[in-house]
């Protein structure tokens, strides 16, 4: 769905919503019905359906079920009443060897379908006949078209002017036509920063966004925005989340029996408005993922409910019966009590880790988890939005392991200015095995500093000082230029070798970030064919989006892509389907445990089947002895990298290797 395109002689479709739902592909279905000039309500989960589709204001519901037809179906099935009762359309988009099983849409509420292959066109006048559909149900019926009069804003950015629909006006207690500051002043600190960055990432190539925030008077929102570069206008959409009352302040999370991260956030904001101190604690579990793929998804519900009623045990007994216990996210839980005190935290820490690191049982299995902490406690001025803040920060901050008896961060970040300047950074070369054949098939490039007072550093603690100076896209440009300029005059006994480059999460928020990469690329005189980019997971959740967008355009360059670190993030195995990979390359801790007890070989060898249905070839980092290679050869791993064939080399020892 690339194709540039927009229905000409419907002026009107750009203040008419669509929603849109798609399991697999929500941002390419959205921007292909944006395509054709429509405001795009766009959902990839099924939470709600039925509000969040009236909210919307939409009368036309796309509902995408390519690669999904089970899920497709449910959330016709869920739709189809209040679509029928408010004279809407629904629209299937299906594969075409699925359209034998549209019956079964006609039968839940279906009023039109699309089979693939389908253009941004097809689909664009797929919809507008679909609301013709609507239009004739509601002369017939004597109505206007639409489920609700939808709620949102235009800026016109030559005039300054901002507008407001009326229902949006009236809800916010303002004039249509209100100041831009006044409207900003409803927002909080943090809220108003989601604006600024949703709005930079509108561009000429990216014409449309969304982000999520509490609105006063409405409640959750989700924005939609939509930027018309020739009017040179702004248009968004305001989903409502909270038109229908909020169950989950009421029901705890059905999966977990934890408060969600929504309901949470409003028992601290209560809790601090009414003057009273709290502390929190922010678990990230380890290996859960992996554990969640070798056992099946039933087992990794079933390990989420157990892991919820260790810390509800635990909190509870440390902290009192006061303790709030909430999932907020995959894998991630919070602890929150009034009035504890720094001690009292360090404590339950200490019980939370020890409960988690106790066996589970998930699918008939024994299952061992680890998890990562952080507390903080409030100060004055703190909101729930600043508290969980600082907790998230140091739980991020420890999640990469310093070097052994590294200086502390501070001092490193004050002397990286100079050693930029100086040249002091460099890279080394690790190489990468192919298993079956013992080659040297490629190299990854590590970064060192050699520091002239404390020796050399290695690429952890030096990304994690760049971090603390505000200079990792300096630092990631630098260590990207050096491994490019080295290879490109690499020996030609290493002129078949592979060259792997490390992208960072900041990288990935860059705007115009591949372009200047391939720039690098081209202008070092490193053949485009023999580069892989990796991207750790970390990098890819922190924006999926813009993660997916990169690697496509780096993919379609002509380089290869590899996710690095697999099994030590939070996220979910689910978005390797729908990203552009080549290689997954497992963590070391990983590559070690498969030497360890048989549930330990089991999750290793769930990752590496995972990997290989999916079209992609598997690396094993850290390798270090003969034995974890023989069992991760067992288990189908293709390539290692690690101790065992060799340390990071600079070019001479490299070139000796490889030649030797």
């Amino acid at each position: 769905m690339d194709d540039n395109f927009k229905i000409a002689d419907a002026p009107a479709a750009a203040e008419i919503p669509v929603f849109v739902l798609s399991f697999r592909q929500r941002d390419e279905v959205a921007a292909a019905a944006a395509g054709g000039g429509w405001r795009v309500v766009a959902a990839r989960r099924p939470d709600g359906l039925e509000q969040r589709f009236l909210a919307s204001g939409a009368s036309v519901a796309v509902i995408d079920a390519r690669g999904a037809m089970s899920e497709g179906l449910d959330a016709t099935k869920a739709l189809g009443a209040a679509v029928e009762a408010h004279g809407g359309a629904i629209l299937i988009l299906v594969s075409q060897s699925d359209t034998v099983h549209m019956r079964h849409f006609y039968d839940a509420g279906a009023t039109h379908f699309l089979g693939s292959p389908m253009s941004s066109a097809a689909m664009a006048h797929a919809i507008r006949f679909a609301h013709r559909h609507v239009d004739r149900l509601a002369r017939s019926r004597g109505q206007t078209s639409g489920a609700a009069e939808p709620l949102g804003w235009r800026f016109d950015a030559e005039m300054r002017s901002l507008q407001l629909t009326p229902g949006l006006a009236n809800l916010l207690g303002l004039s249509e036509a209100p100041g831009l500051l006044s409207v900003m002043r409803r927002l909080d600190p943090e809220d108003r920063t989601l604006v600024r960055t949703a709005l930079s990432r509108l561009g000429r190539d990216h014409g449309s966004t969304a982000f999520a925030h509490d609105l006063p008077g409405v409640g959750r929102v989700v924005q939609h925005l939509q930027y018309d570069h020739e009017a040179g206008s702004l248009h968004a959409l305001v989903e409502a989340l909270g038109v229908a009352p909020d169950a989950s302040v009421a029901v705890r999370d059905a999966l977990t029996g934890a408060r969600d991260a929504t309901s949470a956030r409003r028992w601290i904001d209560r809790q601090l408005g009414e003057g009273q101190t709290i502390g929190v604690i922010l678990i990230g579990l380890n290996r859960f993922e992996t554990v969640n793929t070798a056992y099946g998804r039933e087992a990794g519900d079933a390990l989420l409910r157990g892991v919820s009623r260790r810390v509800a045990e635990v909190a509870r007994a440390q902290l009192g019966q006061a303790a709030v216990v909430a999932r907020i996210g995959g894998s991630e839980f919070l602890v929150a009590s009034p009035g504890a005190t720094g001690v009292q935290l360090a404590e339950a820490e200490a019980r939370l880790e020890e409960a988690i690191s106790r066996p589970f049982v998930a699918g008939g299995e024994i299952a061992h988890l680890g998890a990562k902490m952080a507390s903080s406690a409030s100060v004055a001025g703190d909101s729930a939005a600043s508290l969980l803040r600082r907790a998230s920060e140091a739980l991020l901050g420890d999640a990469v392991p310093v070097e052994p008896n590294a200086p502390p961060l501070e001092e490193l970040a004050n002397d990286l200015h100079r050693a930029l300047e100086r040249s002091e950074i460099g890279v080394r070369f690790q190489p990468q095995v192919a298993i079956a054949s013992g080659q040297i098939i490629g190299v990854e490039a590590l970064a060192r500093w050699q520091h002239p007072q404390l020796g050399e550093i290695g690429a952890e603690t030096l990304f994690l000082a760049a971090q603390r100076a505000g200079l990792e896209a300096q630092l990631s440009d630098h260590v990207q230029r050096r491994a490019l300029t080295a290879a490109a005059q690499w020996p030609s006994k290493l002129a078949r070798l592979r060259l792997s480059i490390n992208v960072t999460a900041s990288d990935v928020g860059r705007a115009g970030f591949a372009d200047s990469l391939l720039g690098r690329v081209d202008a070092s005189g490193f053949p485009r064919a023999r580069l892989t980019v990796e991207i750790t997971e970390s990098g890819i959740m922190a924006d999926l989006t813009e993660a997916a967008r990169l690697l496509s355009q780096l993919r379609a360059a002509g380089c290869r892509v590899a996710i690095d670190d697999f099994g030590t993030g939070y996220s979910s195995l689910a978005y390797l389907k729908a990203l552009p990979l080549d290689y997954l390359k497992i963590d070391k801790r990983l590559s070690h445990d498969i030497t360890g007890a048989h549930r330990d070989r089991v999750v290793v060898r769930g990752v590496i089947d995972m990997a290989r249905s999916l079209g992609l070839a598997v690396v094993a980092e850290g390798v270090e002895t003969d034995a974890q290679l023989d069992l991760l050869a067992k288990e189908g791993c293709q390539y290692f990298q690690g101790y065992l064939c060799a340390e990071p080399l600079d070019v001479p020892a490299l070139a000796n290797l490889v030649q030797g």
